[in-house]
């Protein structure tokens, strides 16, 4: 018996904290989803393409219930627990049986961070040790203007650390395609069986430099690919402190309008102006911000890690760095994997899961929802 099982129609419920809601953002991103699955699908169609014929199937949601002091809540009975998909109660099991996971580890790799590399490669035997557990395995990406896989999975920790030591930045670069670098993890971890827990680890600044993918589409192949993202991010400040100085420029003077100062005593006048080649910038950035309000992010990291159900850490030492992923090794093992099969099927498109505790001062974490290919005869199975 791997299952347990209880019916949702008991009365009404003590008080339920739900999880914060995510509407808002949800908008900003998702405005269009339905018109994004071709792209999303083409995407991660470079290898097995994803099936969207099957419409009758069984959903995981990962649950993470933590009390007032932020502390991990064990002990819960599926009775406890309300899901919603898209707004439609549904019948939940708990799977207890054992789902080992598959991780693939993303780690930012360029000049920026290069002095802060050390402190990630001695996460090897941490990782084996307290994420991944039993049957659980591994793989290393790399990025800076390159998406390097240093490692595919694994279960043997000496090849974990060996692929986290071969880190190394490439020619001075301060590239960080994080969305790319993202985007090739989903790809790898969605080709481990269904039956796999499906982990993105990203060790990264909260900043994208240099993809061609936008936030958008790496969070529709999150869910599309059922991942869960956590991130431990490198500190901005941290990263500019150690940063090894940039590399010699050219002698041609590339400094941005404006950055010029006149000598003193010096009057500013329209001839000056078109001397130091001083366009009109303001309208130019009006409208690209205009142009990409509704799908620029400056957080990518926030982005993945909220509407998959992840958590976001940040690190500044080497021991905030074990601490970190100390947690997400905990949290990990002691979620709560709830089940079901939905029984709104017809609904096409993106599945909203709302999941709710009926304890007071409870939070509740889990993934944002799914996409499902649905039809008329979906609800007839």
């Amino acid at each position: 018996m791997g299952r347990r099982s209880i019916l949702r129609n008991h009365p009404a419920t003590p008080r339920i904290e739900n999880r914060v809601s995510t509407a808002p953002l949800r908008s900003r991103l998702g405005r269009g989803a339905l018109a994004a699955l071709t792209a999303v699908a083409t995407l991660l169609a470079q290898d097995t393409p994803p099936t969207f014929r099957d419409t009758v199937r069984i959903v995981m949601a990962p649950v993470t219930v933590t009390d007032r002091n932020g502390e991990i809540v064990s002990g819960l009975q599926p009775k406890d627990f309300r899901l919603l998909d898209n707004g439609k109660l549904q019948n939940i099991t708990e799977d207890v049986t054992s789902h080992p996971i598959s991780l693939v580890v993303v780690v930012q790799a360029n000049a920026i961070v290069e002095k802060i590399l050390p402190q990630v490669q001695k996460l090897g035997t941490l990782l084996q040790a307290q994420v991944l557990g039993d049957e659980g395995e591994a793989a290393v990406i790399g990025f800076d203007h390159r998406i390097q896989v240093l490692s595919d999975f694994t279960s043997d920790g000496d090849k974990i650390a060996e692929a986290l030591k071969k880190l190394k930045p490439g020619s001075g670069s301060n590239s960080a395609r994080l969305n790319d670098a993202t985007i090739e993890a989903i790809r790898m971890v969605r080709r481990r069986p269904t039956s796999r827990r499906r982990v993105v680890l990203l060790v990264s600044e909260s900043r994208d430099n240099g993809s061609e993918l936008r936030a958008r589409e790496v969070l529709n192949a999150a869910e599309f690919a059922g991942v869960v993202m956590y991130s431990v991010n490198i500190s901005h400040l941290l990263a500019s402190l150690t940063a090894a100085p940039p590399a010699t420029r050219s002698r041609l003077d590339n400094r941005p309008p404006g950055a010029v100062h006149l000598p003193a005593g010096v009057v500013e006048t329209p001839t000056t102006q078109a001397q130091q080649n001083v366009g009109n910038w303001v309208p130019v950035f009006k409208e690209i911000f205009i142009a990409t309000k509704a799908i620029f992010v400056s957080n990518p990291l926030e982005v993945y890690t909220t509407y998959t159900g992840g958590r976001e850490f940040n690190f500044k030492t080497q021991r905030e760095l074990e601490r970190a992923v100390s947690a997400i090794g905990t949290e990990l093992h002691s979620q709560y994997l709830l089940t079901y099969t939905p029984n709104n099927q017809e609904e096409a498109g993106f599945h909203d899961i709302v999941v709710q505790v009926a304890r007071p001062g409870f939070t509740v974490r889990t993934r944002d929802g799914y996409y499902l290919a649905g039809t008329p005869e979906g609800a007839k199975k």
